[in-house]
């Protein structure tokens, strides 16, 4: 799947954007506004800073088939299980049934082929002021409930209150919005607590709305439904799917509705093609590449480069009946690193952290583990031009001078780099850098043994809940034991480790933090403070630092793309000097076998595989490459 803006977020997240007028027939200007000069127009798109590609009467994205045949069954494999179809509470309690989206709608979504442009889905047309203080989006009349009731401003507003109330992500995310009303009939207005932040009227738009009627109802047994609670009751939605069956923790098959409303919305045309998509899950990749073999499932996204190296030498794959294919990623970036949760006294001291960096040999793992393939990640937001390189210039070393005396100086002075391993003597050089950083901590080594002034040993955990990523921590491992610390791998089940992780109840874990072409106030989630002491949220660090708490507001508050760009660079080399975390690795493209019974038009820049949106079923090459198992 594509990255949304902010799935990036989380994984991660959603994506938005506004609509077309033209389309829905409707004046660009209400009566009572076009009196007034300066009053706000109404607009069919939202972009943060560039132009808007699709003009209000468009039919149809430029990447999609109009003409794709619907029909076929889609069968796709998710690692890890599920005991939760309410998204609401995702990232606080259970484990979420990815595929449950596809049943949901935001008031927009974005194109595929620009940067941040969103349009209406939901919604069919926004406005707001030129000091972004308010914005108002207006429902499309035919917008429908799976049940037919129409989807109303009152859904919306039970839908912010509730993420705000039960998301740690979404409080933070929509922190500004002070005021939400309905303002008409098909209309809600979000009132902001300061001007000047020029993502908010857009980020609304990502707002996924739930159905107040069904929340506020009972279950088939006469309880009252609890928007703040897990279910797997089939919950109600307005999208393209609905769900058709599903196995509590093994799987989900979702239907294409085929009362669908939005079928032939310019944003939806092309689209969502398959009857059926179904998702099994497996707890193991190496199980699930064996049922993917095996012709149980049609796709497999494949993370690991010794085993698209290795693993995919089988008789379909020779006989052209499974294709193999690289996408690239440009829609996003991303951090990924082992992750020091800085609420320990161990990992509260920056010496330390930068040790544990000292004692990753990346050059020789990339050799060993990975065939060569990856690349170190320097910045956290790598891969976009949002990284930090070389010493900072312009407006980001403006940026920088105003917390000058509250950063490192090696922040303007000095360019970020990794160590560098890969050969005995740096290796060599790298450990005792890291033994005289530690013993500078306050720590030193006796019979073998890392150990506090108080004489009590050195200890970590790394806290795993994905048994093929251990190979890599047990690469690390004896680098770390050779500063003397005691290294424990553990790997838990999925449910075990999404508790743990929300209540901060680790050492080190590994994470990642995706980035969208524009951050905003996902940032406050990932780093600020108040996000650092909230359960479930994403500063699994524990960062509490002022100035980068300002350098998040010069983001939000950019007012150009210049502006964003350079404070964007400057959080990045703060975090960096930090050494928040080890930073990992990389590749530049998602990775993805399939069994060749699909097409697709000539995909977007920012779509990666288009998979499943994208595609549809190829009655003629399923017919060439045999039945499925």
């Amino acid at each position: 799947m594509s990255i949304s803006r902010r799935g990036l977020l989380q994984s991660s997240a959603f994506v938005a954007a506004v609509p077309m007028l033209k389309a829905a027939g409707l004046d660009a200007v209400a009566p009572a506004q076009a009196q007034t000069q300066a009053a706000p127009e109404w607009k069919h798109a939202l972009s943060l800073f560039g132009d808007i590609k699709y003009p209000a009467d468009f039919k149809r994205f430029d990447y999609v088939n109009p003409d794709a045949p619907k029909g076929g069954i889609a069968r796709q494999i998710s690692i890890g299980t599920f005991d939760n179809f309410n998204f609401v509470v995702a990232g606080v309690k259970g484990s979420i049934a990815p595929a449950v989206m596809s049943m949901y709608e935001s008031l927009t979504t974005q194109s595929l082929d620009e940067a941040s442009t969103k349009y209406g889905l939901l919604a069919e047309a926004a406005m707001h002021p030129d000091d972004h203080s308010w914005v108002t989006y207006r429902l499309r009349k035919e917008a429908r409930w799976h049940d037919g009731k129409p989807v109303t401003p009152e859904d919306v507003l039970f839908s912010l209150e509730a993420l705000k109330k039960h998301s740690p992500f979404y409080s933070a995310y929509y922190k500004h919005v002070i005021k939400a009303e309905k303002v008409g009939s098909h209309e809600i207005k979000f009132t902001f607590d300061a001007p000047g932040n020029r993502e908010l009227p857009s980020i609304v738009g990502e707002l996924v709305v739930l159905p107040k009627h069904w929340w506020e109802g009972t279950d088939s047994q006469g309880r009252k439904r609890d928007v703040g609670a897990t279910t797997l009751e089939k919950p109600l939605g307005s999208g393209p799917y609905t769900i058709k069956d599903f196995v509590a923790g093994r799987s989900v098959t979702m239907e294409r509705v085929k009362t669908y409303w939005g079928v032939n919305t310019p944003v939806r045309v092309g689209q969502q093609n398959f009857d059926e998509m179904r998702y099994e899950f497996f707890r193991d990749a190496t199980v699930s590449l064996e049922a993917f073999k095996a012709d149980q499932a049609d796709w497999t996204v494949e993370s690991s480069a010794k085993s698209w190296a290795t693993a995919y030498d089988f008789p379909a794959v020779k006989e052209k009946r499974v294709v193999l294919e690289e996408f690239p990623i440009n829609d996003s970036g991303r951090m990924q690193g082992f992750a020091f949760n800085i609420r320990r006294e161990l990992f509260a001291d920056k010496r330390v952290r930068r040790a544990f960096n000292y004692a990753f040999d990346f050059e020789e793992m990339n050799k060993q583990l990975f065939y060569g393939k990856y690349k170190r990640i320097n910045s956290y937001f790598e891969g976009t031009e949002l990284a930090s390189s070389g010493v900072p210039v312009q407006k980001e070393f403006e940026i920088l001078k105003e917390v000058y005396g509250e950063i490192p100086p090696e922040v303007i002075a000095k360019p970020y780099e990794n160590p560098v391993g890969g050969e005995p003597e740096k290796v060599r050089d790298n450990l005792r850098n890291a033994t005289r950083l530690l013993r500078e901590a306050g720590y030193e080594v006796r019979d073998g043994k890392l150990v506090k002034k108080d004489g009590a040993p050195v200890a970590v955990e790394f806290l795993l809940d994905n048994p093929s990523f251990e190979r890599i921590v047990l690469f690390y491992k004896p680098s770390l034991e050779r500063l003397g610390i005691t290294v424990t791998v553990r790997t838990v089940d999925d449910a075990q480790y999404q508790n743990r992780v929300r209540n901060f109840d680790y050492d080190i874990i590994s994470d990642v933090w995706g980035q969208s072409l524009s951050p905003g106030n996902e940032q406050r989630d990932f780093w600020g403070t108040p996000a650092a002491d909230a359960p479930g949220s994403r500063n699994t660090v524990g960062i509490k630092n002022p100035v980068i708490d300002k350098l998040i507001d010069k983001i939000i508050y950019a007012a150009d793309r210049e502006t964003l760009v350079a404070a964007t660079k400057a959080l990045d080399r703060v975090l960096l000097w930090h050494y928040y975390v080890v930073p990992q690795f990389t590749y530049g493209f998602m990775r993805y076998a399939r069994w060749d019974r699909f097409s697709h038009a000539p995909l977007p820049k920012y779509g990666r595989s288009g998979l499943p949106s994208l595609w549809w079923f190829d009655k003629d090459k399923a017919d060439k490459i045999g039945r499925r198992s």
